[in-house]
């Protein structure tokens, strides 16, 4: 179960939408900048160390998330679409992948790979030039 993000925590900022959207996108501020700060959040620490240490450009330098919303008219449904970004983001870091242990390849397969590239030489060399003699 991962931890969900305390509302209470998250920082919405209304701004102008970019893009097309005739006069009402002049006029309304239905975009929403969501800012989360990471370190002073109620995640556990080693969830918090994960995002931190994550290669997302929307991490600032200064542990900040922020996201910008504004694919809705509505000001709440964007709202609501930056939270649910924030959560996947979140959750992503939230299940670690356990470690990779290298294997080495089995005798059968080793000698498998040999016998195709030996096959695939001797079709190559009998492409050659064909000599009368």
């Amino acid at each position: 179960m991962t931890p969900q993000v305390d509302p209470a925590e998250v920082e919405f900022t209304a701004i102008r939408a970019q893009g097309a959207g005739g006069q009402n996108v002049n006029k309304v501020s239905s975009a929403v900048h969501l800012r989360f700060d990471i370190r002073a959040s109620s995640l556990p620490e080693p969830l918090k160390e994960r995002l931190l240490a994550l290669s997302d450009q929307r991490i600032t330098g200064d542990g900040v998330v922020v996201i910008k919303a504004q694919t809705s008219r509505s000001q709440d449904m964007n709202r609501q679409d930056a939270l649910q970004r924030l959560q996947q983001l979140v959750d992503s870091v939230a299940v670690v992948a356990p470690p990779r242990r290298p294997t080495k390849p089995t005798r059968g397969s080793q000698k498998r790979r040999l016998e195709g590239k030996s096959q695939r030489g001797e079709l190559k060399s009998s492409r050659g030039k064909v000599r009368d003699g």
